[in-house]
């Protein structure tokens, strides 16, 4: 049981550094008042996003949380 902790708080660790570089690594969302117009949506860059590094950011990120959750409950419950 001890060494089932001990792997789930090293998984923990590392997730939790990896959203933290992640989301540093990130673009914001909007550029200042450009991004108040809604008119970014229907560019070609807003409509392949999910091809480029950003998309790839994005789905790391959410991967990332998942099991930084995931990990978190376990080490809960234990």
């Amino acid at each position: 049981m001890e060494v089932l902790r001990t792997i789930l708080t090293v998984i923990f660790v590392i997730a939790s550094v990896a959203i933290i570089i992640i989301v540093l690594m990130q673009e914001g969302k909007s550029t200042g008042l450009s991004g108040m117009t809604g008119e970014t949506e229907n560019t070609f860059w807003a409509q392949n996003k999910k091809n480029s590094l950003e998309g790839k950011f994005e789905r790391f990120t959410k991967f990332t949380a998942a099991l930084f959750i995931i990990s978190a409950l376990f080490l809960g419950v234990l």
